[in-house]
């Protein structure tokens, strides 16, 4: 775990912005090489930029703060509801 979170406080958003993550983590999930020649991506991708906009403009948060916000809901939800299963 220690060397994970080194490698987080150490990289940089000049870093972060020179990787494909979804190439990146389709090695471990290939759903993520496919799942956009089968799902109406723009249709998910317009309920994603209505929640990020309520997250702004409700609370105030700065556009990554929102992208960080909801994503860490969605990984809540996600886990919860893999519990219950």
């Amino acid at each position: 775990m220690n060397s994970i979170e080194k490698i987080i406080k150490e990289t940089n958003e000049s870093n972060q912005e020179k990787i494909n993550w979804t190439k990146a983590w389709s090695t471990k999930y290939p759903i993520l090489k496919q799942y956009q020649k089968e799902v109406d991506v723009k249709k998910y991708s317009n309920e994603i930029r209505k929640l990020l906009n309520h997250l702004q403009n409700d609370y105030g948060y700065s556009a990554e703060d929102a992208m960080l916000v909801l994503k860490d809901i969605l990984a809540h939800e996600y886990l919860d509801n893999k519990k219950v299963k």
